[in-house]
């Protein structure tokens, strides 16, 4: 069986996790510290909080940008539940706005259309590696939203907060992903390129208004129960004193994980790059058999080629089912990325319905994810490539 999406570990991951083991403390502390300045660094922004989860990472981000009861936030309809629970968990409206025709993202006119006096914040979302340019909304939110206080206030518009869970080393031009949104969110989540098992980070931008410091600071706090020291802090001689200034939440990344990351962080380059090839393999293999890969080569860009997403030539979900079972048979495990938020439960019961968001749904009915990972081999690709003609004809 072709497998979907295994983590790829090494010698090196495993005896960096085994160091820290051995170091005596694996909580939050020294390496935790190393990895954050090695992300900043690769992503070129001026700091890095790492966390248990990008949803603790999105979920902060709103916090320090004031989102609360009273503001709506948006977000696409075509993405992960993580993307939109965290506007309900700081107690903001959800305002979910559909795709393009053919698309499983929305235009920046569609979100600046979307925006009234009440909107704090847009989520934006990087699928499946290919990073949104969020940059012509600078120019369409101007002087628009909730801008009353806070960073909407200092940016004279409604922050934008990108859910990068699969774009960490994607590019725009000269920018890198956590440099082209306000505030970043990665996931180092088990299936993505870069893992630390469970974790998560977030950044923003150098040129934010703001105090990086203080915003750094607060972001720790929060992370941490609302404390104003962590473990490796109070541990100095004396300096065991600290406050609760909130009764806030636990979402730190540990030593022990934070390793992990730190150790993939150096090949980490290799990685994608090993990720395009096999996205251009697919591209070859499927030539001309009407499946339409999401990634394409756009002058200035690059993917961090996370996710393998394909449009079928099918009639709808079900057919798109008895492909997915064929590959099974033939011995290639594949995927969904994703229902749209409103064929979910928790979203229908929040008031929405698929008739208001066609074009996500229309893009989800004929969606198929393909195995993407480094411990495939080209002729695994070539397989799956045939398995796939074989079960469309």
């Amino acid at each position: 069986m072709i497998p979907f999406s295994p983590p790829s570990i090494t010698e090196e991951d495993i005896e960096a996790v085994v160091e820290v083991l051995r170091s005596g403390w694996i909580t939050t502390g020294p390496v935790g510290q190393r990895f954050e300045q090695a992300l900043a660094a690769y992503c070129g922004t001026e700091r890095v909080v790492a966390l248990n989860s990008a949803t603790a990472a999105l979920e902060l981000a709103l916090r320090a940008v004031g989102a609360g009861p009273g503001d709506e936030v948006i977000v696409p309809a075509y993405t992960y539940t993580a993307s939109a629970s965290v506007i309900d968990h700081v107690g903001a409206t959800i305002v979910m706005v559909d795709t393009e025709p053919g698309a499983p993202i929305p235009s920046p006119e569609r979100i600046a259309a979307a925006v009234t006096q009440r909107t704090r914040a847009i989520i934006t979302v990087d699928l499946a590696g290919i990073p949104y340019d969020s940059r012509p909304l600078h120019d369409l939110l101007a002087g628009r939203g909730r801008i009353d206080e806070g960073l909407p206030h200092a940016l004279g518009r409604p922050a934008i907060i990108s859910d990068a869970a699969h774009s960490l080393g994607a590019r725009l031009a000269d920018l890198a992903s956590g440099q082209i949104a306000d505030m970043t969110a990665f996931s180092f989540h088990a299936v993505k390129n870069l893992t630390t098992a469970e974790g998560g980070a977030l950044t923003w931008r150098a040129d934010l208004p703001v105090d990086h410091d203080e915003l750094a600071r607060s972001i720790r706090v929060l992370a941490l129960h609302g404390q104003t020291k962590d473990a490796l802090a109070k541990s100095q001689g004396s300096s065991w004193e600290y406050d609760i200034v909130s009764p806030a939440y636990k979402a730190n990344m540990p030593d022990v994980l934070a390793a992990i990351g730190l150790s993939q962080l150096g090949r980490y380059e290799q990685i994608v790059a090993r990720r395009l090839e096999l996205v251009d393999r697919y591209a070859s293999g499927l030539e001309g058999s009407g499946v339409e890969l999401l990634h394409h080569s756009v002058p200035g860009q690059r993917s961090s080629a996370h996710l393998a997403i394909a449009s079928l030539p099918v009639d709808g979900p079900a057919e798109r089912n008895r492909v997915i079972q064929d590959l099974y048979e033939a011995g290639v495990s594949a995927n969904v990325h994703y229902k749209p938020l409103s064929l979910l439960t928790a979203y229908r019961n929040l008031g929405f319905s698929p008739d208001q968001h066609p074009h996500a749904h229309g893009f989800y009915s004929t969606e198929l994810t393909l195995p993407l990972h480094v411990l495939l081999t080209d002729q695994d690709v070539d397989q799956v490539c045939s398995a796939l003609v074989d079960a469309l004809a």
